[in-house]
């Protein structure tokens, strides 16, 4: 079990000094212990070591570049991975991705803005060997254990009062009284007539007609195990946001975070369509929000992601299975 501290370690892969101490100085104030490199073999070394939470990562430095530590990390590292690039093109973005980079931004940055999509990506459970697990927060102090968890010893049993002095006090039952039988009057009212049954109007029986599931609904259905009701399920495809866990006609599909969070997203809706910058902000964590500005380069990272997550699904985008590409808006489940 990781301590606080070691889960508020941040490695830092960036060779110039600059934006080192930049980066150190951000993530300080965030509440993390940082471990500046300079270079691919020293932060991937760093890494493996320290095993953090977090990892800011250069695009362009000497030697290894981004894209290849990225893909280096991802072999034995769950950590988030945020990709640094000096240059906005598409391609750098794209590449950056696919290379296990769980969010990028590009050069200058604004603090405020990392410190921001650092908080984004905490908020999401991490992937460690198959399983989930919490998003770790800052160290806070010790709370007291709830009564229930306190064991018994830790209260004194409880004292009875002694009977007060003086002669016993002797208890006499109540005396039963026994009840005294009325003799019924000689008269009595006559019986009541019969209950006639009553009979239906004469006509046709009508029966009312089963309820069918609205529109909206999409056919999903709830499919967790024991009833959990974080399992959505569509035609065969299914994803459970409890254990995180994607399955295609019962085969379990190995997904990234952001693959993961766009499948659950689009099982949530049904039939209804989620745009590409809709989708951006769900990546980033913030829902419906829209403080954040969302450019093409977003959108173009929510099309990469989901052609990586067609493949793995065996989706096709000209004759799809389950998710359908609506022509400059988004995308959404395929119909019945």
């Amino acid at each position: 079990m990781e301590s606080p501290t070691e889960q508020r370690i941040a490695v830092v892969i960036e060779d110039d000094a600059d934006i080192r101490n930049l980066l150190r100085t951000i993530l300080v104030q965030s509440g993390f212990s940082p471990i500046l490199t300079s270079n691919g073999e020293d932060g991937i070394e760093a890494v493996r070591v320290h095993q953090p939470v977090l990892t800011t990562l250069d695009v362009q430095m000497p030697g290894m570049d981004g894209f290849a530590v990225a893909k280096r990390l991802r072999e034995f590292s769950s950590t988030y991975i945020i990709m640094l690039t000096g240059q906005s093109d598409e391609i750098d973005v794209i590449q950056g991705l696919d290379s296990g980079a769980d969010d990028y931004l590009v050069k200058p940055f604004r603090p405020r803005e990392l410190r921001a999509r650092v908080d984004s990506l905490l908020r999401r459970p991490r992937q460690v060997g198959g399983d989930a697990v919490a998003a770790p927060a800052p160290a806070s102090a010790p709370q007291a254990a709830p009564v229930d968890q306190v064991p018994p010893a830790a209260f004194p049993a409880p004292v009875e009062p002694a009977p007060p002095a003086g002669p016993p006090v002797v208890h006499v039952p109540p005396t039963v009284t026994q009840p005294v039988p009325v003799q019924a009057p000689d008269t009595q009212l006559p019986p009541a007539p019969p209950a006639v049954p009553t009979e239906p109007p004469p006509g046709p029986v009508q029966h009312a007609a089963p309820v069918a599931p609205g529109p909206g609904s999409a056919g999903i259905s709830p499919r967790g195990e024991g009833g959990s009701g974080e399992a959505l399920a569509w035609k065969g495809l299914a994803a459970d946001r409890a254990t995180r866990v994607a399955t295609v006609d019962g085969q379990m599909v190995d997904l990234t975070r952001s693959e993961f969070d766009l499948l659950a997203a689009l099982l949530a809706s049904g039939r209804r369509v989620r745009s590409k910058a809709d989708l951006v902000l769900t990546l980033r964590g913030e829902g419906y929000v829209t403080t954040y500005y969302v450019n093409d380069a977003d959108k173009r990272a929510v099309e990469v992601h989901m052609a990586n997550l067609r493949r793995k699904i065996g989706d096709s985008s000209t004759t799809p299975r389950w998710i359908e590409t609506v022509r400059g808006v988004g995308y959404r489940l395929t119909a019945d």
